[in-house]
């Protein structure tokens, strides 16, 4: 007589084995928080496919699909697209533990660079709370509050790429004049936009999705209304700057993991869609 699933294999003592375990598509999604609709698609795509199936053609899955549900979620939440995680995953793994050590290293100088901004807000609040400013700051303090961020860095970048250009110009003058108010509305809109594109990538929608286009429409609104008269053009420019230089990646990377590539793609899309390249 063919043993169910739930039956499974007993050990000598009369009990189950963890490995011989078999679960339903409910009871992983109980199990991990996946939606069972989740699950399906993957099965359908070919990037979890239950390693068995039981009398009635229920999915069952094994340890080891377990394991590569894992190992999904993980490359997923360090913002591989959906069309990529299967290949990472059958890559030798040699070259999977060297992309992860990768992966690693920038997070940990996400997270470093993220406890000193929370440091510096926390700072800010004692001050503002106490009603003090910080005129007693001594040169390391102000070392230290400026840790990591170095203008200058991309001054003479912007002034050597741009510095003669109709953009550039325009840019000057316009921030010039912004006020403090000014730079807070700026940035508030900033975060609204990474905060669109960083919601359509954990939800795997792809940059040329519509929703991912309507996000990139409104960055180009936004640094047209904040910076210069940007074009197509100029927007594919700035979408692969963003995944060509390091920097760029780094800085646009800290809100998560893969950001840069992923609207640089959605960006670059939008450019190409317009038609005309000014």
């Amino acid at each position: 007589m063919t043993l169910t699933w739930r039956e499974g294999l007993r050990c000598p003592s009369g009990g189950f084995t963890l490995d011989e375990t078999r679960w339903t598509v409910g009871e992983v999604s109980a199990l991990t928080g996946v939606s069972v609709r989740t699950l399906h698609h993957y099965d359908e795509i070919g990037l979890l496919r239950p390693a068995e199936r039981s009398g009635s053609n229920y999915r069952l899955y094994t340890l080891g699909d377990l394991a590569r549900l894992r190992r999904v979620l993980t490359w997923r939440a360090l913002g591989v697209p959906l069309a990529e995680v299967a290949g990472v995953l059958d890559a030798p793994p040699d070259l999977e533990r060297e992309a992860l050590r990768a992966h690693a290293g920038r997070l940990r100088e996400y997270l470093r660079r993220a406890e000193h901004t929370l440091r510096e807000v926390q700072a800010r609040l004692k001050a503002l709370e106490d009603g003090a400013e910080e005129s007693h700051m001594n040169n390391e303090d102000i070392r230290a509050a400026f840790d990591g961020f170095d203008p200058a860095l991309y001054e003479a970048e912007v002034q050597e790429r741009w510095g003669d250009t109709d953009a550039y110009r325009q840019s000057a003058a316009r921030t010039a004049r912004y006020t403090p108010a000014d730079w807070q509305r700026i940035r508030a809109e900033m975060d609204a936009l990474t905060a669109g594109y960083v919601d359509l990538m954990d939800a795997g929608v792809p940059p040329t999705d519509a929703r991912a286009q309507g996000v990139a429409a409104r960055h180009r609104a936004h640094i047209s209304g904040a910076y210069y008269d940007a074009s197509p053009q100029m927007m594919r420019g700035l979408a692969q700057m963003w995944v060509a230089d390091e920097r760029f990646t780094q800085n646009i990377d800290r809100a998560r993991p893969g950001l840069a590539d992923y609207q640089s793609r959605a960006v670059t899309a939008w450019a190409d869609a317009q038609g005309h390249p000014s």
